[in-house]
């Protein structure tokens, strides 16, 4: 937040902390000097005034963002009626209001009251986007169901992580037993045919506004099942480190995928090594299940959905 002419202020919290951390180091490895000081103000502006200012800061995103998501609904054509690429181009601009969004609550530190509005006026364009278009990926393969996603090329960014991790060890074992996993680079990669990106820039499954790949897989493939439900949580918290969850068992799992990065050198061998792990979580979880609820190997499947892709 401007306070005024080059004066900014950032919350206190460990995340900003970090980051600071890490800048720091980067100016003194390449000989600068650089400290971090934590502020108060003694005089004039409150603390309550502070956080006023973010949240009428927030609401102003928020306010924009429901404004042109609502014109963007109004305007889109009937299917009957509206040309494909009238269609196409309100699903490309769906999803950059997402991404807005998604920036904009990464910055609502104090709950600004705008949001819940915001995130409905998306949610309502998504829908009507995903009711009037048949969705395609890049390299040209219309998606409309589970089988269809079956035999493709799974393609993300090296250096797997968590969420990278939990999202193949959830399409191995809920889409494709079989699935091929290839990692690129994170920039300039252009799908082949038959490939589908996850958790990557304008990938066809990846981040949606505060939700992480492995929320919106489960989400967008109707997998209802706690045991899943739970597990999204947690690599919600260690992904994206806004505690929304506060998952308490977030920091032994985050531990331990620290360990199968630091022990495995390749991505596929960390993939390998994840899927045991999140195997085992999941049966722990389903334990909680009471009888009747679980789904995936060795319970009780939920239907096969019909799976839509934006790409």
């Amino acid at each position: 937040m401007a306070i005024k002419n080059s004066v900014y202020v950032l919350p206190v919290s460990e995340q900003a902390r970090e980051d600071f951390e890490w800048v720091l180091r980067e100016i003194t490895d390449g000989g600068g000097e650089a400290s971090i000081a934590e502020v108060s103000f003694v005089g004039g502006l409150s603390d309550d005034a502070v956080e006023a200012l973010f949240r009428s800061a927030r609401d102003v995103d928020y306010a924009r963002i429901a404004q042109e998501a609502q014109s963007l609904a109004s305007s889109l054509p009937p299917v009957e009626r509206g040309p494909d690429e009238i269609r196409a181009d309100a699903q490309g601009a769906a999803t950059r209001l997402r991404r807005r969004l998604g920036a904009v609550v990464a910055r609502d530190q104090f709950g600004a009251a705008g949001r819940k509005a915001a995130e409905e006026a998306v949610e309502r364009l998504e829908e009507l986007v995903r009711g009037s278009l048949a969705r395609e990926t890049a390299a040209g393969v219309v998606i409309q169901g589970l089988a269809e996603l079956r035999g493709r090329v799974w393609v993300t960014r090296r250096d797997v992580h968590v969420d990278r991790m939990a999202s193949a060890w959830l399409i191995r074992r809920f889409v494709d037993p079989q699935a091929r996993f290839k990692f690129v680079a994170a920039q300039g990669y252009h799908p082949g045919r038959g490939e589908v990106r996850f958790d990557m820039f304008e990938a066809e499954f990846t981040h949606e506004g505060d939700r992480c790949t492995f929320e919106v897989l489960v989400n967008r493939l109707g997998l209802d099942d706690p045991a899943l439900r739970a597990i999204a949580e947690i690599v919600h918290d260690i992904d994206l480190k806004d505690s929304k969850f506060g998952r308490r068992d977030a920091a032994g799992v985050e531990r331990l995928v620290s360990g199968i990065r630091a022990a495995h050198r390749t991505d596929d061998a960390r993939l390998e090594r994840a899927a045991m792990l999140l195997d085992d979580l999941c049966a722990a979880y389903r334990q909680e299940t009471e009888p009747g609820e679980s789904v995936g190997d060795g319970g009780q499947r939920a239907p096969r959905p019909r799976i839509e892709i934006a790409s």
